[in-house]
C-alpha cells in the first residue's frame, strides 16, 4: 500500500527505483513459475524422511523406530526456499514441513497462511499452477500428514481467545482451505471448474456466469443439455470435465442432512450452543418455507459467532466453525428460493442476509449493532421514502463492508500476486462470489430498482445491469474517453480529459475529467476533496458494475452525476444539444480562478513562532495551514502543539541566488519558463506540447531546488527556534515539515493534498534537506498540473513550511463541520482511521454523520488493514489493524461534536470574518485527549451546485411520501 506523505527525502527517486526493481523481480518470478510448471517435480528438489529428532533420511531409508516414525514429503527447490527468505513468498506450501507459528506468521498479517489459500486457489483455475505437472509426483505431499497437521494447528490457533475475536473472518475462512478433517471447498472447486471449461470452450461462457453469479439446482440440468448438444465439438477432455462439474453441483445441491450437521459438532452436545444446533437440525426436517428457513439458518450463524468464544474447548470450536461453513452453504442454497412478494418481505430478507453476514464475520458485530434498529423495521406498516432510502443506503453499505472485508484480508497479497501471475486477480472476485455478499447485493438492489420507480431517482448507465449500485458522491458533468482500470491503479498514468472507472482511485491522482470508483476510500479524503471543489463528477458503484463497463472501455461517453446523486453514463452519440454545449470553450474557461497575491509580504525573511501568527497572515507571510493553525493555538492552547513558520519570504529570498549552469537566479529562471509558454501558445503550439516543455523546465528547477544553499543565518536560526519553541535541539525532536501555500484554501479552491508533506523527520540533516524537498513540491507534475487547470496565475505561488513536533495519535481523521451525506448544515462528517494521517489519504476510514443534539449514524467502517505508527526515532511505521472494535468511541464522538460548536460559535468572530460556511478540521486523538492539526474552509464547487444542467437532471423528491410495506415489492 502507497503512503502519500513520506519521511525520507529522495522519495521520488526511491520510488521510481522500487517500481522498476519490483518489475524485474516479477519477470524473474513469472519465468520461474512457467518452469515450474513444465517440471514434474513443480516446485519440489525431491522426496526424504523427516524424522522426530531433526534428522533427514533418503526416502527409503525411513526413519527408524528409536527416534519416532517421521513424515515423508518433499523438499523445495533451492530458488522457492531464497524466493521466501529473499521475497516473502511462498509457493507449493506443505504444511507437515511448516512450523504453525511460520504459517500463522503473525509479524507479516498472516500472509503465508493468506498465500496457501490463494495457491489452492490458483491450482483449481490453472491445472494445477506450478504444479501443473508435479501434482504427479508421487509422495510430494502426504494427504494425511497434511490433515493430521491440520488438526494440531487449529487444536494450537483456537485456543487462543484474542485470535478469534481480532481475527474471525480470517479464521473461519482458513477452514475451507486448510486440510483438517476431508472437507473440501465445494463452492470455490464448483466455479473453478465452470472458469476452467468456459476458458477451453468460450461456448459455455453464459453457463459460467450464470453459476459464477446465482447457481441454481436447475443449472445441473442446463449443464448436462450443454454438453449433450454440443458432444460433437467437445473434445474427450472437455467432457470429462463437464462430467466432473455436474458431479461437483449434484454434492454442492445435495439436501443437507440434520442428523450429519449434529454429528459435525457432537462435542458441543449439551452446551448452549450445541443444544441450539440441535433444535435447528431437527426444524430442518419439518421447515419446507425457504424464507423460514433463511431466516433461522441466519440467526445460528451470527449465534455460534457470539458464543464461540464462551466455548473454550479448541476442538468443538472447529466443530462449531465447521458448522458455520456448513450452514453457509445452506443459506447460499436456499437464499434465492426465497422470492419476497412485498416490500415487508424483501426488508425482512435484505435484514436476515445481514445477520447472516455478521454471523460469518464480513461484518464485524458492533457494526451490524449499530445498523440492526435501520435494518429491522419490517414488522411496520409504512416507511416515509425518506426512512426507506436510509434502509437502502444502510443495506447498500452493508453489501460494500462485507465486499471490503475480504478485500481488507487478501487484497494485499493479492497485488503481490499479480505482478507475476494475473490469474491471481480473480481471487477476491471468487472469494465475494462464494459469500452471503452475493445475495444480500442482490436483494438489495431489487429494493433499490423499486426505491428508484418510487421516487423517479433513477440511474442511467449505458445498458448494464444493476444499476441501482451506482450512487453519486459529487455533482458534476464531463465529457470524454471512458477508461475502466479493473487492477490496480498506482502505476496509471491519467489524462485531465479523460473519466476513469477504478477499483480504487490512485493516492496521488492527476486531474481527471471524471471518476467513479468501488472502493470509495471516504468521502473526506483529499481526491474527494479535489473532486468535490473542483466539480468533478464522482460516483461509487459495485465490482459488478466495472465488470459490466469494460465493454465500454475506450469509448467517449458523457458523464453527469446530480445534485441527489443519480447518475448519468451514455455514449457520445446520445448527448443532447444541451449536454453538448456545456462543452464549449467559453464554458470551461470560466472555471478557473485567481491567486490573490495583493497583500503578500516577502519582506519578512526570520523564521516565526507559531503563536505569534493567525487567521490574519494567511496569504501574506505565509500559508493557511500555519496561520489557521496559530489561530487555532490562541483558541485552544492545550490542544494543539507548538510550531515554527519558515515563511514566503525565505523562499523567495533563496530564490534570487544565481542557479547553477543557468547564468540567471531561481526566480528568473522559473518566470522564464512560464514567458515562453505564454510566446509558444501565442504562436499557436499545440497545449499538450506547451505543456510538456514546462514540465521539462520544473524538472530541472525542482531538481536544482532541492540542491540550493542554505543561508548561515537561516540555519543559525532554526537552529536556536527549535530549542527555544519546541524545547529540543533540531535533530532531537521528530517533526512533521508541511508544505504551505498561498494557493491553498482559496475562496474558490482547495489544493488540499498536492504538494509534500513529510512525516516524523528526527535527523537534522535530514529535516534541512526536507526543507528545500517541501519548497520544490509545488512544482511537481501533480501540483502544477492540478494549478495550471484551474488557476489563472499559476506562476504566482509562493510556499512557506510549517514544522510542528508529531503527535503518535491512536487515531486520527478529518471533520467537516457540516452532514455531507444527510445534507443537514448544523450536522457533522467526520472520518477517522487508526494511527496517523488518517483519512486523508483516500483510506476505508470509519465515517459517521454526527448529530448536533445527539447520536450519530455509521455511514463507513474502517476497512484498512495497515496503519501508520510514528517512533520516536524518526520515519513511519506499519502496523496491521483489526475491525473488531470500532476507531471512535463515544466520549471522541461527543467531543468532536463540541470542538464543531465551538469553531461555529467563535472562529468567524476571532478572525473578524464574514465567512458562515462549514470547515475542513484535521485532527487526531492520544489516550482520548484531542489534538488539532489544521483547519481550512471547506469548499465545494458553486457552480456544479447551481448548474442549471445539473438541477435540470436532479429530480423533484417528495421524502414524506408514505410507501405502504404491504406493497408489491415488483
Amino acid at each position: 500500500m502507497k503512503l502519500k506523505y513520506y519521511a525520507v527525502l529522495f522519495i521520488l527517486w526511491g520510488s521510481t527505483f522500487a517500481y522498476g526493481q519490483n518489475e524485474l523481480r516479477n519477470t524473474k518470478i513469472t519465468d520461474q513459475i512457467n518452469a515450474y510448471k513444465n517440471d514434474i517435480r513443480g516446485p519440489y528438489k525431491d522426496i526424504r524422511w523427516f524424522c522426530t529428532d531433526g534428522s533427514i533420511r533418503a526416502p527409503k531409508d525411513p526413519c527408524p523406530d528409536n527416534i519416532g516414525p517421521g513424515v515423508q514429503h518433499a523438499r523445495y527447490k533451492d530458488k522457492v526456499v531464497a524466493l521466501g527468505k529473499d521475497h516473502h513468498i511462498y509457493i507449493g506450501q506443505i504444511l507437515a514441513y511448516t512450523s504453525k507459528e511460520e504459517f500463522w506468521d503473525a509479524d507479516k498479517n498472516q500472509s503465508r497462511l493468506k498465500q496457501y489459500q490463494l495457491d489452492k486457489y490458483l491450482r483449481s483455475v490453472d491445472n494445477g499452477w506450478v504444479n501443473q505437472k508435479g501434482q504427479f509426483y508421487r509422495g510430494a505431499v502426504q494427504v494425511e500428514d497434511e490433515e493430521a497437521w491440520g488438526i494440531d494447528f487449529y487444536k494450537w490457533l483456537l485456543a487462543k481467545d484474542k485470535v478469534l475475536t481480532e481475527q474471525y473472518f480470517l479464521v473461519r475462512q482458513s477452514i475451507r482451505d486448510v486440510p483438517h478433517s476431508g472437507d473440501d471447498n465445494i463452492s470455490q472447486l464448483m466455479r473453478s471448474q465452470s472458469k476452467v471449461i468456459s476458458d477451453m470452450y468460450l461456448p459455455f461462457m453464459d453457463l459460467r456466469v450464470k453459476i459464477h453469479s446465482l447457481p441454481e439446482k436447475e443449472d445441473i440440468q442446463k449443464v448436462i443439455e450443454f454438453k449433450q448438444k454440443n458432444g460433437s465439438k467437445l473434445t474427450v477432455d472437455l467432457s470429462k470435465k463437464l462430467d466432473g462439474l455436474v458431479t461437483t453441483m449434484n454434492v454442492f445441491f445435495a439436501p443437507v442432512d440434520g442428523e450429519k450437521l449434529m454429528e459435525k459438532a457432537k462435542l458441543t452436545h449439551g452446551t448452549v450452543l450445541g443444544d441450539k444446533i440441535v433444535a435447528y437440525a431437527k426444524n430442518m426436517a419439518t421447515t419446507n418455507a425457504a424464507d423460514a428457513l433463511v431466516s433461522q439458518t441466519a440467526q445460528l450463524l451470527l449465534d455460534i459467532r457470539e458464543g464461540l468464544v464462551e466455548e473454550k474447548r479448541p476442538m468443538a470450536r472447529l466443530q462449531l466453525l465447521e458448522v458455520s461453513l456448513k450452514l453457509e452453504e445452506i443459506l447460499f442454497q436456499n437464499a434465492q428460493q426465497w422470492v419476497p412478494d412485498t416490500v415487508s418481505e424483501q426488508l425482512e430478507k435484505i435484514c436476515a442476509l445481514g445477520t447472516a453476514a455478521a454471523g460469518a464475520g464480513y461484518i464485524e458485530l458492533w457494526e451490524w449493532n449499530e445498523i440492526i434498529g435501520t435494518l429491522s423495521q419490517f414488522e411496520k406498516e409504512q416507511l416515509s421514502l425518506a426512512e426507506l432510502t436510509t434502509v437502502l443506503e444502510t443495506a447498500r453499505g452493508a453489501v460494500e463492508w462485507s465486499a471490503a472485508m475480504v478485500k481488507a484480508n487478501y487484497q494485499h497479497i493479492v497485488d503481490t500476486y499479480t505482478g507475476f501471475e494475473p490469474k491471481a486477480y480473480g481471487f477476491i472476485d471468487d472469494r465475494i462470489r462464494g459469500s452471503i455478499a452475493l445475495h444480500l447485493g442482490k436483494s438489495v438492489g431489487e429494493l433499490g430498482d423499486f426505491i428508484a420507480r418510487e421516487s423517479a431517482l433513477t440511474n442511467k448507465v449505458m445498458a448494464i445491469p444493476n444499476q441501482s449500485t451506482f450512487r453519486g458522491l459529487n455533482p458534476g458533468y464531463a465529457f470524454g474517453e471512458l477508461v475502466v482500470i479493473g487492477g490496480s491503479s498506482e502505476d496509471i498514468e491519467v489524462s485531465s480529459d479523460k473519466i476513469y472507472i477504478f477499483q480504487r482511485s490512485p493516492s496521488d491522482l492527476k486531474p481527471v475529467a471524471g471518476i467513479a470508483t468501488v472502493a470509495e476510500g471516504n468521502m473526506v479524503s483529499h481526491v474527494q476533496l479535489l473532486a468535490r471543489n473542483l466539480g468533478i463528477p464522482n460516483a461509487a458503484l459495485s465490482d459488478e458494475n466495472l465488470q459490466s463497463l469494460k465493454q465500454y472501455d475506450g469509448q467517449r461517453v458523457f458523464y453527469a452525476v446530480s445534485n441527489k446523486g443519480n447518475v448519468i453514463l451514455k455514449p457520445e452519440a446520445q448527448m443532447t444539444d444541451q449536454e453538448r454545449a456545456l462543452f464549449t470553450k467559453k464554458e470551461r474557461n470560466t472555471d478557473k480562478i485567481a491567486v490573490p497575491i495583493e497583500k503578500i509580504r516577502l519582506d519578512n525573511t526570520s523564521v516565526l513562532n507559531m503563536r505569534n501568527v493567525d487567521a490574519s497572515d494567511s496569504g501574506a507571510l505565509c500559508g493557511p495551514k500555519a496561520a489557521n493553525l496559530g489561530q487555532l493555538k490562541k483558541m485552544f492552547p492545550e490542544q494543539v502543539v507548538e510550531g515554527l513558520v519558515i515563511p514566503f519570504g525565505i523562499f523567495r529570498d533563496l530564490m534570487n541566488q544565481e542557479m547553477p549552469e543557468q547564468g540567471k537566479s531561481y526566480w528568473t529562471y522559473l518566470n522564464d519558463m512560464f514567458a515562453e509558454a505564454e510566446k509558444m501558445r501565442t504562436a499557436g503550439v499545440a497545449e499538450p506540447e506547451v505543456e510538456n516543455f514546462q514540465l521539462r523546465q520544473l524538472e530541472t528547477l525542482r531538481d536544482a531546488i532541492k540542491k540550493m544553499p542554505l543561508k548561515s543565518t537561516f540555519l543559525s536560526e532554526i537552529e536556536t527556534k527549535f530549542k527555544d519553541i519546541l524545547g529540543k535541539p533540531l535533530g532531537e525532536i521528530p517533526v512533521f515539515l508541511r508544505s504551505d501555500t498561498n494557493m491553498e484554501d482559496l475562496k474558490d479552491f482547495t489544493g488540499a493534498g498536492l504538494n509534500l508533506t513529510l512525516f516524523n523527520v528526527l535527523d537534522k540533516d535530514k529535516i534541512l534537506s526536507g526543507v528545500k524537498e517541501v519548497w520544490a513540491s509545488p512544482y511537481t507534475e501533480r501540483s502544477f498540473k492540478w494549478r495550471q487547470k484551474y488557476l489563472l496565475n499559476p506562476e504566482n505561488v509562493f510556499p512557506s513550511i510549517l514544522v510542528i513536533p508529531s503527535v503518535d495519535v491512536d487515531y486520527s481523521g478529518v471533520l467537516i463541520t457540516k452532514g455531507i451525506n444527510s445534507g443537514n448544515e448544523a450536522d457533522m462528517t467526520v472520518a477517522f482511521s487508526r494511527g496517523a494521517g488518517g483519512a486523508v489519504d483516500g483510506q476505508s476510514a470509519e465515517t459517521y454523520t454526527i448529530y448536533q443534539k445527539s447520536g450519530a449514524r455509521l455511514l463507513a467502517p474502517a476497512r484498512d488493514p495497515f496503519y501508520n505508527s510514528l517512533p520516536a526515532t524518526g520515519g513511519t511505521g506499519k502496523k496491521s489493524a483489526s475491525f473488531q472494535q470500532s476507531v471512535l468511541n463515544i466520549k471522541n464522538i461527543n467531543a468532536i461534536r463540541e470542538l464543531a460548536h465551538t469553531i461555529r460559535k467563535t472562529l468567524p468572530e476571532a478572525t473578524n470574518s464574514d465567512y458562515g460556511g462549514a470547515y475542513d478540521v484535521e485532527l487526531g486523538f492520544k489516550n482520548d485527549k484531542l489534538w488539532l492539526f489544521q483547519i481550512r474552509p471547506f469548499v465545494e464547487n458553486k457552480k456544479a451546485v447551481s448548474s442549471g444542467y445539473l438541477e435540470s437532471i436532479t429530480p423533484k423528491i417528495d421524502t414524506n411520501k408514505s410507501i405502504s410495506l404491504s406493497k408489491k415489492i415488483s
